[in-house]
């Protein structure tokens, strides 16, 4: 489930961008300021706006390591601000005084790319601050730039519908044409590189003016040559996309839109998760947080909504949601009424303070040897405790099973819903996937069925038409809220 936690409402003309850095996220404006708050409690911090650019500010962008930011501006200048103190550290003045619209940090910090009005490019020695090369697309607006994530290449987006593949030589390695019809808007690499012996493989994502956003495999071969393949066009919107990004795990997609709605999507298996309708005008500008599992989204109607992913599906399994808590090991050992979905998160420390509750001390030892946190407890059986744990007494493993038993029934009265359960183990869900004969099952479950039982549905008995599994996240974000709330 993703919420709207609060709005921001400083800007007083279009919101053009916004980005997180670990602590901070910044917006910025046709009103030609860009604005700082705190990611903790969103106040803005003393020293914001930060006000030096003449005209509207179009783009703004953290380094990597959060004390700087670059923005933008229809001035033809990018600045440079300290986040320390808010003062200019530096004014990259573009070649040819064009007006500035994207700009965008290398991940290593090295390098900064501008792209203005006239279709040129300016790539930055970030240290330096000075001009390290240029390039030129004749006859279009750059609007779209993200590099990626080895630092060694960047990707551009115009006016003109394509996406180009640049080096840090400035040489273009690829160009794919007509990559949105009518334009690009938005371009952004996911976080995630794949490689093999023959191909290294990116993910980009982009949207335009032809209402999509598509997912693409830029693959760079052994030999140098490039290939670009479109895997996903992502059809959630009904009016142009103007603005994209990946969460830091690369797991989600959010894009804002002309039709003033934000989509949230499962990026790997381009479902469509989310779309959320707050906003009264376009939607300029999205950003994920790379450390809370926050989004900000930019609006024409000149405010900033924060939103929070409430399940913890973009990455940040095991943390805590901002203003929430969750039940520590002690704490969930000794809570009242135990339940299987506290068992199975109990610690190899929390099964010890068990075995004492339970009368079963002389087995301490040979549960922290054998590493028997509460998922591996839940599991045993007869033979795992004769043969892997070595109890050679037949009455003490009668004893362990029937204790194990115990915590299984009152997890069945804690009032779990049956649809959390997977149907196999009948066992809380933590991946619940869903499967060709529309149940939802424990990933590890129904796989292990599918490899041992023929392909079969473990609820109808058919055959499964495919063994394709594809993750619930609706179900997951459900369980996550009921445990919480538990």
């Amino acid at each position: 489930m993703v919420s709207l936690i609060c709005t921001l409402q400083d800007h007083r003309d279009d919101v053009n961008w916004c980005a997180f850095s670990a602590q901070l996220l910044a917006t910025c404006s046709g009103d030609k300021t860009v604005r700082l708050y705190n990611t903790q409690d969103f106040s803005e911090l003393s020293f914001s706006p930060l006000e030096g650019h003449g005209y509207s500010v179009h783009c703004c962008c953290f380094s990597p390591c959060g004390q700087f930011l670059a923005s933008c501006s229809t001035d033809a200048t990018t600045m440079v601000w300290s986040m320390a103190t808010g003062e200019i550290e530096g004014v990259l003045e573009h070649p040819g005084r064009s007006p500035v619209r994207i700009c965008a940090f290398s991940p290593d910090s090295t390098h900064l790319v501008s792209g203005a009005s006239d279709g040129s490019l300016a790539l930055w020695d970030f240290p330096s601050k000075q001009l390290r090369g240029t390039s030129c697309v004749s006859d279009t607006t750059m609007v779209a730039c993200s590099f990626s994530p080895c630092s060694q290449m960047f990707v551009t987006g115009s006016t003109y519908g394509d996406l180009r593949v640049w080096d840090l030589h400035m040489n273009q390695c690829h160009a794919e044409k007509n990559a949105h019809d009518l334009g690009v808007t938005c371009c952004t690499f996911a976080p995630s590189i794949h490689s093999d012996s023959q191909v290294v493989q990116f993910h980009l994502a982009s949207c335009g003016q032809d209402n999509h956003v598509k997912i693409w495999a830029i693959n760079k071969m052994s030999s140098g040559a490039f290939r670009v393949q479109l895997l996903h066009t992502l059809t959630g919107h009904s009016a142009p996309v103007l603005t994209c990004a990946y969460s830091s795990d690369g797991q989600l997609l959010v894009s804002g839109s002309v039709d003033k709605t934000v989509t949230v999507y499962d990026a790997k298996n381009a479902v469509l998760l989310y779309t959320l309708n707050q906003h009264e005008r376009y939607v300029t500008a999205c950003s994920f947080s790379p450390t809370s599992p926050l989004i900000a989204t930019g609006s024409m109607d000149k405010t900033v909504n924060i939103w929070k992913v409430e399940d913890g599906c973009s990455g940040h399994a095991g943390k805590s949601l901002p203003g929430q808590s969750s039940l520590t090991s002690c704490e969930a050992s000794t809570s009242t009424g135990r339940s299987k979905l506290l068992v199975s998160d109990w610690s190899e420390q929390d099964v010890s303070v068990w075995l004492l509750e339970e009368g079963l001390e002389g087995l301490v030892d040979t549960f922290k040897t054998n590493n028997i946190d509460g998922m591996e407890l839940l599991t045993l059986t007869k033979e795992m405790l004769a043969s892997e744990l070595h109890i050679e007494s037949v009455g003490l493993r009668s004893k362990v099973l029937r204790k194990v038993e115990e915590l299984r029934s009152e997890s069945a009265c804690a009032g779990v819903p049956d649809e959390f359960l997977c149907p196999i183990t009948r066992e809380l869900m933590r991946e619940p996937v869903l499967a060709a004969d529309g149940y939802s099952y424990e990933r590890e479950a129904i796989t292990m069925w599918i490899n041992t039982k023929n392909r079969s549905s473990p609820m109808t008995n058919l055959p499964l038409l495919t063994t394709l599994l594809t993750p619930n996240h609706t179900l997951k974000m459900a369980i996550a809220r009921w445990r919480l709330s538990h």
